[in-house]
């Protein structure tokens, strides 16, 4: 078996003095793919989640265990998302090698929202929630979460905190960074290539928002139902809000009160559009919908169709909106 895992390891990756190129691990394909942006021309990240599995619960195979412990760097979203994998990098033989990007500086959180619908607003950590960003570093990690729990043991109370942080690009540029600065601290000799990737990936990242504001303005006002609670950042960014979500934030299948809320929300707001998502069951969303006038759609927030590298990202990016806007307007 460690022969296989020393065989997957180097068959992963690639690039220009592969013996001397840290072995990053990664969480969910939207990570691998800011982190396949960041090692671009010098090596290949390692995805541990498969494309179409839900973070929020999954069994690591013993392969992929094997990889986690064989690697320099894991680069994951945090516990939030994936409490599954704490336990596998809390065990590793040097614990430091973890970046849980939700813990970066800079990182735009937003709290859970509150039952099936949804009112007008969203619970920040107090950051800007403007289109600019700053890509800097040496900032502290003083985050206002008025939160006391932490269920998790760590130095900061995300208890209620959303993790799908990744969906707002903001986030997304400034994790191009982290991941920079932890690459190059672990391997000095690629330094520089890490930090230009990063800063070409933040440029790409920041006329991607442009674009995907641009597109998504003619569907704000527009009343929609999610699968579960997990687009929030996205909302956020672009300035439209979901009506409610069948499921919470962790996917948890719903009871039968929270599908009764969200039937009436439809009925009661007229909305357009009620979304699925690739990863879970879509008869629930017939199940709210039958004898409505809500159309039917499909949000993916992972890419799970999508191939994994630095392209997947934008691509994931791009999608949502296009997603939106194909049973969002009128025209489509």
């Amino acid at each position: 078996m460690r022969r296989a895992a020393l065989a997957l390891a180097a068959c992963v990756f690639a690039g220009p003095a592969l013996s001397d190129v840290p072995r990053v691990v990664t969480d969910i394909p939207p990570v691998h793919s800011l982190t396949a942006r960041v090692m671009a021309g010098v090596g290949t990240p390692e995805l541990v989640l498969p494309p179409g599995a839900s973070p929020h619960g999954y069994a690591m195979r013993p392969s992929e265990a094997a990889a986690l412990e064989a690697a320099d760097l894991v680069v994951w979203v945090g516990p939030e998302l994936t409490p599954w994998l704490e336990e596998a990098i809390t065990a590793l033989s040097d614990p430091a090698r973890s970046l849980p990007l939700f813990d970066t500086p800079d990182t735009h959180r937003l709290a859970f929202r509150e039952g099936a619908t949804f009112e007008d607003h969203e619970h920040g950590d107090g950051h800007d929630h403007g289109h600019g960003h700053d890509h800097g570093h040496g900032h502290d990690h003083g985050h206002d979460h008025g939160h006391a729990h932490d269920d998790h043991g760590h130095d900061h109370d995300h208890d209620g905190y959303d993790p799908h942080a990744w969906l707002d690009p903001n986030n997304a540029a400034t994790w191009l960074a982290a991941i920079a600065d932890a690459l190059a601290e672990a391997d000095p000799d690629n330094a520089a290539a890490y930090r230009a990737n990063a800063a070409d990936g933040a440029a790409e990242i920041d006329a991607l928002t442009a674009e995907i504001g641009q597109a998504i303005a003619p569907l704000q006002g527009r009343p929609f139902i999610v699968f579960h609670d997990a687009y929030h950042y996205f909302e956020a960014r672009f300035g439209i809000e979901a009506a409610g979500a069948l499921a919470l934030g962790d996917a948890a299948q719903p009871g039968p009160a929270r599908l009764r809320e969200i039937r009436d929300t439809i009925e009661a707001q007229d909305i357009a559009c009620v979304f699925s998502e690739p990863q879970f069951e879509p008869r629930l969303i017939a199940t709210v919908t039958d004898g409505t006038d809500a159309r039917g759609g499909t949000l993916d927030p992972l890419g799970a169709k999508l191939a994994p590298g630095p392209d997947l990202y934008p691509a994931l990016i791009r999608g949502l909106a296009n997603d939106l806007a194909a049973c969002l307007d009128p025209a489509s």
